[in-house]
C-alpha cells in the first residue's frame, strides 16, 4: 500500500494565508494537488503567495478579503466551489495582540477584536462555503485552527482562549449537522509555533515535552491529511499539535 495524500480536482480556500502558518498551508495543499485560493486581508501578500505557489508549478489564485466583514466573504466566495475550507485567520487579526493581562485587568473595548476574527471570521466563511458543499453532493472539509490557550486555558489570554474555544464548539455543532452530506468539519490545535507572531519572542520550552516550538510545516502537514482521502470518517474532533503541551484523552 502506497500512503499518498491526493488533492487533485479539489478546491481549498485558506484563510490568512498571506504569510506564516497559512502560507505553510497553502503551499502543502497545492503540492498535494490542490487549487489553492489564497485569501489574506492584505491584497498584496496573498497575491504574493498564490505567485510563489504558480512558480512551484501549483495552481493558486488570490482571493483577498476580511473574514471579520460577513458581506465581503459572501461577494467573494459567491459562485465559487470550495471543497476544502481552511479557517486559518486569527489571533488578533489585521491588529496586534493587546498586552497580555489577566482578565480582572482587560479593557473590555479590546474584547471584540480577538472574536471578530477567531471565532466570527470561521463562521462567515464556513457559512459562505457550506450551501455549495452541501448542493455539490461530493463531501467537503472544514478544517479550523484554534488554540491550546484555549484548550488548556493559558493566563492572560482570555478573551483570546474564549474565541478560540467558541470556534471549537461552533466546528463541532457544524460536524453534526453535515455529516450526512459527507462532509467533515475538524479543528487543529496548535501550541507556541513558529511565526511572524512569535519571532524574537523569548521562549524556553518548559511545559513542552519536545522543547521546541512548532513549525508552519507540521501544521500544514496535519491540515493536509485532514483533508484528504484518507480522513473521510474523522469529524468533530480537535487534534493537539502542541510537542506534549497538553497531552489528550
Amino acid at each position: 500500500m502506497t500512503f499518498a495524500i491526493e488533492l487533485d480536482g479539489k478546491s481549498a480556500l485558506v484563510t490568512g494565508a498571506g504569510r506564516g502558518i497559512g502560507r505553510s498551508i497553502a503551499h502543502t495543499l497545492a503540492s498535494a494537488g490542490a487549487s489553492v485560493f489564497v485569501n489574506d486581508v492584505n491584497a498584496s501578500q496573498a497575491a504574493t503567495v498564490a505567485d510563489e505557489i504558480v512558480e512551484a508549478g501549483g495552481e493558486a489564485t488570490p482571493m483577498p478579503f476580511d473574514v471579520t466583514r460577513w458581506d465581503d466573504v459572501a461577494q467573494a466566495v459567491d459562485g465559487t466551489a470550495v471543497d476544502v475550507l481552511v479557517n486559518n485567520a486569527g489571533n488578533a487579526g489585521a491588529e496586534q495582540f493587546g498586552a497580555l493581562c489577566e482578565f480582572a485587568e482587560s479593557d473590555p473595548a479590546e474584547w471584540p477584536r480577538y472574536f471578530s476574527v477567531n471565532l466570527f471570521g470561521t463562521m462567515h466563511c464556513t457559512r459562505a462555503v457550506l450551501p455549495a458543499m452541501i448542493a455539490g453532493g461530493t463531501g467537503g472539509r472544514v478544517i479550523t485552527i484554534v488554540s491550546d490557550a484555549a484548550r488548556f486555558g493559558d493566563a492572560r489570554v482570555a478573551p483570546y482562549a474564549a474565541a478560540k474555544a467558541g470556534a471549537a464548539g461552533f466546528i463541532r455543532s457544524v460536524a453534526r449537522e453535515v455529516g450526512r452530506y459527507g462532509i467533515t468539519a475538524n479543528c487543529v490545535s496548535l501550541g507556541t509555533m513558529e511565526s511572524p507572531v512569535t519571532e524574537g519572542a523569548p521562549f524556553d520550552g518548559r511545559g513542552y515535552v519536545v522543547r521546541r516550538r512548532g513549525t508552519p510545516e507540521e501544521a500544514a502537514g496535519l491540515v493536509t491529511y485532514l483533508a484528504g482521502p484518507l480522513a473521510t470518517w474523522i469529524t468533530g474532533q480537535t487534534y493537539a499539535l502542541n510537542g506534549g503541551y497538553t497531552f489528550s484523552q
